[in-house]
C-alpha cells in the first residue's frame, strides 16, 4: 500500500523517501534502537511507524535498528534493521495499523546494578557496538524501569545516548499517569 502522491522527506543529512530510509553516513550521526515490552497493542506498533517516520524526517539518525523481544533482544544483541524492513511509506502506513508487538515482547526486569552488573555492561557494550545514541523503550512499568535504569548506568559511565521510555500499557497501570495508550485498544479489541 503506497500513499498517493508521497515525495519523501528530505533533510540535510539523510533521506526518507519511496525507497527507503537511507542515512548518509554523516560522521556526526548516531544511531536508534528502539524496543517494546509488556502486552501487544495496537498502539504499540503505530508508537514504532511514529517513531520511525519521525528519525527519517530529522536529519540525525543514521540506522534504526528494532531490538527483538524488548531489553532481553538488547542483551542477547537480537536486532533487525528497521531500515530494510520498512522500505517505504507503504510498509509503514501498514505497522501503524497492525495489532500486535512487530518487534516482539518480553517480561524481562533488570537487576538492580547492585545485584548484576553484568546485564549493565552487556548493555552498554552492546550500545557502544552498534553507535546507538538513542534508545527508545515502548512499554509498561518495567519498561519505563528498565529505561530509568539503563539511563542511569549510562549517565554514571559517561556514556552519551538518549534513553527514552514511551508509555504504553494495556494494564494502565503507570504511577502518574491517568491513562496511557494501549489500554483502550485492548480494552476495546
Amino acid at each position: 500500500m503506497k500513499i498517493s502522491g508521497y515525495q519523501g522527506i528530505e533533510t540535510k543529512r539523510c533521506t526518507y523517501n519511496k525507497n527507503g530510509y537511507t542515512g548518509k553516513g554523516d560522521a556526526h550521526m548516531k544511531n536508534l534502537l528502539i524496543a517494546q515490552s509488556g502486552g501487544p497493542t495496537a498502539a504499540i506498533n503505530a508508537t514504532v511507524a511514529g517513531i520511525v517516520t519521525g528519525a527519517g524526517a530529522s536529519g540525525k539518525i543514521d540506522k534504526i535498528y528494532g531490538a527483538v523481544n524488548g531489553i532481553k533482544g538488547v542483551l542477547e544483541e537480537k536486532f533487525v534493521s528497521l531500515n530494510s524492513v520498512l522500505k517505504d511509506m507503504g510498509c509503514i502506513e501498514l505497522l501503524s495499523h497492525t495489532p500486535a508487538a512487530a518487534l516482539g515482547s518480553c517480561r524481562f526486569k533488570l537487576d538492580s546494578l547492585e545485584e548484576n552488573d553484568e546485564q549493565y555492561r552487556k548493555i552498554g557494550e552492546v550500545l557502544r557496538k552498534y553507535e546507538i545514541g538513542y534508545f527508545i523503550y515502548i512499554g509498561g512499568n518495567d519498561s519505563m524501569d528498565t529505561v530509568d535504569k539503563v539511563s542511569k548506568y549510562a549517565k554514571e559511565h559517561h556514556y552519551e545516548i538518549k534513553v527514552i521510555g514511551i508509555p504504553k500499557t494495556i494494564d494502565n497501570d503507570l504511577m502518574e499517569i491517568d491513562h496511557t495508550p494501549g489500554f483502550g485498544s485492548a480494552a476495546k479489541y
